[in-house]
């Protein structure tokens, strides 16, 4: 369920590329008319502003924006003029090439979007920055983690309902046994996560608590923390309630000492024409504030105002 409000009636594509040419033409830059046309449209529109924008004034969008903006705002409007399966590759891309990559955002493209949507990011990807997302996951993780990265990421996963419960109970088996014996880095374990459906893992989840009295992402839990462990309760997380997970990411970004505008940034960016209403309301049943109000309580100026502006308000 998404979140941006489109006013009716929209103007045109090229209405609206005079709007911003207003906004950012002369000294200075008037932001706020930026935002009052940006933010408040859908992908398909902003695409048509760009090429409207391009064709008339013979310069990129984008490009003219960065040259604008700066700090959070610039980095948030830069990835929200994208287009959604091109923005997912940059972020992508951005994750693996941190001193210490991000991986949770591979996971949550690999577990959370539908095969046939990941396979795209990764077409994308691809065609960005002439070579594959596993390509760059292997080059930039190490040891059991690029095991599980890889295979997550090469994985073309089946993404029907049918579950095989003989299936789910005979494999739900086998983990208890790996976790049993810490052999959490074995490719039985990691062949499991990557190859078998979200429904038919959820199925095996759900056989492993009803029969061991203990979630499998809480079993993992009772080992010393590693970076490999927390991505095995990621994906974990990503399969069994993405709407949670999201929200306790939204959570750290925020309440973490200094807030983490990268992450912020991209949850509500790339979830604001999808599911954010969805998140947005998780998001106050667990902190009884609304997510704006945290937004407000953490950022300021434009910023804040174009990330209001995506959250609904």
């Amino acid at each position: 369920m998404a979140t941006i409000v489109v006013h009716e009636p929209v103007p045109s594509p090229m209405e609206d590329a005079e709007a911003v040419m207003n906004a950012v033409k002369g000294w200075g830059t008037n932001e706020k008319g930026l935002l009052e046309v940006l933010a408040h449209r859908t992908a398909a529109q902003r695409q048509a502003i760009r090429h409207a924008y391009e064709e008339h004034y013979h310069e990129d969008l984008i490009k003219r924006l960065e040259s604008e903006l700066s700090g959070h705002l610039e980095k948030a409007m830069y990835r929200w003029m994208l287009e959604p399966l091109d923005c997912d590759a940059v972020l992508a891309n951005v994750a693996l090439k941190k001193h210490s990559p991000d991986y949770p955002v591979i996971i949550e493209l690999a577990c959370v979007k539908d095969p046939e949507e990941f396979l795209a990011v990764k077409r994308a990807y691809q065609w960005r920055y002439k070579h594959s997302l596993e390509e760059d996951v292997a080059s930039h993780s190490t040891g059991d983690l690029r095991k599980l990265l890889f295979a997550i990421a090469s994985t073309f996963k089946y993404n029907g309902c049918e579950i095989d419960a003989h299936l789910a109970k005979a494999e739900s088996h086998i983990l208890h046994e790996l976790i049993e014996n810490k052999a959490y880095n074995d490719d039985e374990f990691i062949r499991i996560f990557a190859t078998r459906s979200n429904a038919q893992l959820n199925a095996t989840f759900n056989i492993f608590k009803d029969d061991y009295g203990i979630s499998i992402a809480k079993s993992l839990l009772e080992e010393p923390a590693t970076e490999y462990l927390s991505a095995l309760r990621t994906v974990i997380h990503c399969i069994t309630d993405p709407i949670k997970y999201f929200v306790k990411v939204l959570r750290d970004a925020i309440h973490q000492h200094g807030t983490d505008e990268d992450t912020l940034t991209r949850i509500i960016v790339t979830h604001a024409e999808r599911d954010l209403r969805l998140i947005k309301e998780k998001y106050y049943e667990r902190d009884n504030i609304t997510l704006e109000t945290a937004v407000v309580r953490e950022t300021s100026g434009d910023y804040e105002t174009f990330l209001l502006a995506l959250l609904g308000n």
